[in-house]
């Protein structure tokens, strides 16, 4: 991945195997976006207090031109499959590869939307 990539771990442990996951799965986004400027990626474990299952929240930012980020975030979601850690992984960049799709359409003009004009341009 030649883009600026960062991971970041809240509230447990940095975990190597979770990060090389991470990496890997973030790697693959290029595939459906080529023009990708950042990605940052943030595995969180719920608070110690949470008396149910523990449910991880995978939280990925990916810098794209012309838009300030695309976001794709698990928190609000209660998905019992998700006290697997990388399965929550495989969710949220499913999420992201499907956002990153979109938004290739979108500048290809594939859709019925249209983007604003670059500011830059």
């Amino acid at each position: 991945m030649d883009i600026p990539m960062q991971v970041n771990f809240r509230n447990m442990e940095p975990s190597p195997a979770i990060e090389t996951r991470v990496r890997e799965k973030a790697a693959k986004l290029e595939q459906y976006f080529h023009h990708l400027t950042s990605c940052r990626v943030v595995v969180e474990a719920p608070h110690r207090h949470h008396q149910k299952g523990k449910i991880y929240h995978v939280k990925i930012e990916m810098g794209v031109p012309r838009k300030p980020e695309l976001v794709v975030s698990n928190e609000r979601e209660e998905n019992h499959a998700h006290e697997d850690v990388y399965i929550a992984i495989r969710d949220a960049f499913k999420t992201a590869e499907r956002q990153l799709r979109d938004f290739t359409s979108q500048m290809e003009g594939k859709t019925g939307r249209h983007l604003p004009p670059d500011p830059e341009a």
